[in-house]
């Protein structure tokens, strides 16, 4: 694992590292942030999953997650999207939505794209190990978050491993990509066309097959221009209430998709989180 950057904030350290990853057979990056803490201590860990186009970048320069962090005592690590590099297929006409930046953290099954578009293995088995080795974690407490994309990644992994994360949370998350435009052409592009293997990567499928946690937090944004046509949140209300999960969905007024809007309501699913991993 090579170290990229390192700079101190809040008493901790924001650092940026790369290694080459097996499961995508590219170099892989992703930014970690470790809070003050004593000797020997373990911590621990929120992930945070990107949205479309984004790489670890973006929420660790405009994600505004230090602060809190350091106060609650959290590791905060930011994978990338996708893998990278000249060797990875992208979409055939360049799109932002398919391919590069954009792997809707599933392991693809369909030609070009099943050698390096892993992105579920990565984030669920790869980077914990290699976090776990290198950094002062406690395993037994983890949570995860994301943003978009990020948020059906983290929704559906969240509910696949109830017992290993303690607190799920979204901003304006996918969260029934089978019924949206972005989700149909992404999950046909990687997975093909059986619907019914979609159904592990949609977090309301996820319910309706019986998947539970306690409870979920899902901050959307009013005036985001994707709302009705690709996040609808109404549906996931609908599958929880149905399934006796305790979802907290807040909508924010006159919020969009972007990072202004992530940024003002970090730290409130932070202390959330951090409530829950004790």
């Amino acid at each position: 694992m090579e170290r990229v950057s390192a700079n101190r904030a809040f008493g901790g350290v924001q650092g940026v590292y790369r290694h080459a990853s097996s499961a995508t057979g590219t170099d892989m990056t992703f930014s970690v942030y470790v809070p003050p803490h004593d000797e020997g201590a373990r911590l621990p860990v929120v992930w945070y999953l990107s949205g479309l186009t984004c790489t670890h970048a973006n929420v660790t320069e405009k994600g505004e997650f230090r602060a809190a962090c350091a106060e609650l005592g959290l590791i905060f690590v930011a994978p990338d999207t996708s893998p990278r590099g000249e060797c990875v297929p992208d979409d055939p006409a360049g799109a932002y939505d398919f391919g590069l930046g954009a792997g809707f953290y599933v392991d693809a099954t369909e030609e070009p794209y099943v050698a390096n578009y892993r992105m579920w293995s990565y984030v669920t088995e790869e980077l914990p190990a290699l976090i776990a080795e290198h950094f002062p974690v406690d395993a037994s407490r983890q949570s995860i978050m994301g943003h978009s994309m990020g948020g059906h990644g983290a929704l559906t992994i969240g509910l696949s491993f109830p017992d290993r994360f303690k607190a799920i949370s979204a901003f304006a998350p996918i969260v029934a990509p089978s019924q949206v435009p972005w989700g149909e052409k992404a999950l046909t592009g990687y997975l093909g066309t059986d619907r019914f293997a979609w159904r592990r990567h949609d977090a309301v499928a996820l319910i309706e097959d019986g998947a539970r946690v306690p409870a979920l937090l899902v901050d959307q944004g009013g005036a985001d221009q994707f709302l009705a046509e690709q996040l609808r949140p109404e549906i996931l209300g609908a599958a929880c209430e149905k399934a006796g999960i305790d979802l907290s969905l807040r909508l924010q007024p006159g919020y969009d998709h972007s990072y202004f809007f992530i940024s003002t309501f970090m730290a409130d699913h932070l202390r959330w989180h951090a409530a829950r991993l004790g």
